[in-house]
């Protein structure tokens, strides 16, 4: 009780934007799928033994491969099937869902879409990409390669907040290790 109000003053001196969270409060994060499973099963793992407190109620992709993982959860799926035609459609579907389900968060989970302007303006700085490279040596679809072809010594991964710039989002947080190419 009593700290919105007491950071009010400091809020207003700055002109600064703030929400504040309880942490016994769990984040209700969407997770947004294509086709690889090894990142929704990482996400999904570590929620049911507890290491991510957050509430998952929803799971969306742009194809069905991986409804039953959501089955074996007890998480509802949810497909929108995305082509250049119909893009803008399905994504204003989605926002309407992710409201409708109260998600604060959305984690992308090797979604191999490209979010529009309209979706990163609905959910500024509340989607995140866990991106398998160390941006922004090696951005887009194939870092894996680039950096081999360079003779990269290192393997890395970067998470951050998506934006309309492609992998060009603020960073969170990365992780690399040493590789030998063998």
């Amino acid at each position: 009780d009593g700290i919105q109000e007491a950071i009010q003053p400091l809020v207003d001196r700055f002109g600064m934007e703030f929400e504040l969270h309880y942490s016994d409060r769990p984040a209700r994060v969407a997770l947004f799928v294509t086709k690889d499973n090894h990142c929704v099963y990482d996400l999904l793992s570590r929620h049911e033994s507890g290491e991510l407190s957050m509430g998952i109620p929803l799971i969306v992709s742009n194809r069905e491969d991986l409804s039953p993982i959501a089955e074996r959860f007890g998480i509802p799926f949810y497909h929108f099937p995305i082509t250049k035609e119909t893009k803008a459609d399905q994504e204003r579907k989605e926002i309407e869902l992710l409201r409708e389900h109260r998600v604060g968060t959305i984690v992308l989970a090797r979604y191999m879409q490209i979010l529009s302007p309209m979706m990163t303006e609905a959910f500024p700085s509340r989607i995140i990409n866990i991106h398998h490279s160390f941006l922004p040596a090696f951005p887009g679809a194939r870092p894996y390669h680039s950096a081999h072809k360079r003779g990269v010594k290192l393997v890395g991964a970067t998470s951050h907040y998506v934006t309309e710039d492609l992998d060009e989002g603020p960073i969170i947080a990365q992780g690399v290790t040493s590789v030998s190419h063998r």
